[in-house]
C-alpha cells in the first residue's frame, strides 16, 4: 500500500509562500503609503482568489476523489468557502481596526479587550465551521475524506495565520517600532 504524505500540501504552500513574498516585495513601497480601502480590498480579492485556486489544487492532489465522491464533495465545499469567506471578512475587519488603533495610538484597555474577545470569537467561528463541514463531508462522502479536507484546511489556516501574525505589530508597541 502506497502512503500519501503531506508533500502536496507543503509544495503548494511553498508556491503560495513564494507568491506572497513576491507580492510583499512588489508592494513594500505601497505599504509605506496608505492604500485606499477600495485598492486594498481589490488586492485582497486577488490574493483570496489565488489562494482558493491553490487550495482547490491541493485538495484535488490530497483527496483524489472519485467522480461519485466529487459530485457530493464539491457542492458542500463551495458552501463551506462562502461561510469561511464571511469569517475571513470579519477577521480582516478586526485586523484593520487594530491597525487603525495602533497607528493612531488609540489602543486602550477597553478596545483591546473588545478586540481580543472578537479575535477569540473569530477563531471559534472557524472551528465551528470545521466541525460542521467535517460532519457534512463525513456523512456525504466518508470519514476519511472529511479528515483529509480538515487536514488541508488546517494546514492552509496555519499558513494564513502565520502570514497575518508576521505583519502585525506587537500590542502596545509604538507605531514607529514596526
Amino acid at each position: 500500500m502506497k502512503l500519501t504524505t503531506m508533500k502536496p500540501i507543503l509544495y503548494s504552500l511553498a508556491l503560495l509562500a513564494g507568491a506572497y513574498l513576491f507580492q510583499g516585495c512588489a508592494t513594500s513601497s505601497q505599504k509605506q503609503s496608505s492604500l485606499t480601502p477600495d485598492a486594498a480590498r481589490a488586492q485582497l480579492e486577488v490574493l483570496r482568489s489565488d489562494f482558493n485556486t491553490t487550495k482547490i489544487q491541493t485538495l484535488n492532489q490530497v483527496m483524489k476523489l472519485t467522480a461519485a465522491e466529487a459530485d457530493k464533495f464539491w457542492p458542500i465545499y463551495r458552501q463551506y468557502e462562502k461561510d469561511l469567506a464571511a469569517v475571513g471578512d470579519r477577521k480582516l475587519a478586526l485586523v484593520v481596526e487594530f491597525m487603525r488603533h495602533h497607528k493612531a495610538g488609540t489602543l486602550t484597555d477597553q478596545n483591546s479587550q473588545e478586540m481580543a474577545a472578537q479575535w477569540l470569537q473569530n477563531a471559534q467561528d472557524r472551528l465551528d465551521l470545521w466541525k460542521k463541514y467535517h460532519q457534512q463531508i463525513s456523512n456525504a462522502v466518508s470519514p476519511i475524506r472529511a479528515a483529509q479536507f480538515l487536514q488541508v484546511e488546517n494546514q492552509m489556516a496555519i499558513f494564513v495565520d502565520l502570514n497575518i501574525a508576521s505583519e502585525m505589530p506587537v500590542v502596545g508597541s509604538s507605531p514607529q517600532a514596526k
